[in-house]
């Protein structure tokens, strides 16, 4: 991949993809600010099938029943330690709820993602220079 190619994105549940190990698949955790306040769930990751890499968390988060729900992506850059039951990333509450919202119609386009990336503070994974994060990694 050339810096500045964008490799198409796809969720985890919609790959033929797995995480190697049931340990070290954080769907279904909660995920906590920086302080251990609650945010939300991993819904699903994001993951760069050609690399074979996670790229962001797609977090759920508010609403009742899946009623009013809302969508975020983080990137896996932000993520400071897991737990069995837990995933903490090293950002506040507030820093995550003015995120870029998820829109279906933009998680394809690289504008979302480079946003994304420039409201948390992280080079995107596809400039030079990149060093990625210890995260899971795909078979």
């Amino acid at each position: 991949m050339k810096s500045g190619d964008i490799p198409v994105l796809t969720r985890l549940s919609d790959s033929h993809q797995a995480i190697p190990s049931a340990d070290e698949d954080v769907r279904g955790r909660e995920v906590t600010d920086r302080s251990g306040n609650e945010l939300g769930k991993v819904s699903d990751l994001i993951i760069d099938e050609e690399e074979q890499k996670v790229r962001f968390l797609l977090m759920e988060h508010g609403g009742f029943l899946g009623i009013g729900e809302k969508k975020s992506y983080i990137p896996v850059d932000a993520v400071a330690d897991v737990t069995e039951d837990q995933v903490r990333i090293d950002r506040t509450r507030d820093e995550v709820a003015d995120a870029p919202e998820y829109d279906p119609e933009l998680v394809d386009q690289s504008e979302f993602y480079d946003r994304v990336y420039t409201h948390y503070g992280y080079a995107p994974f596809w400039g030079t220079g990149y060093i990625p994060p210890r995260f899971p990694y795909l078979p």
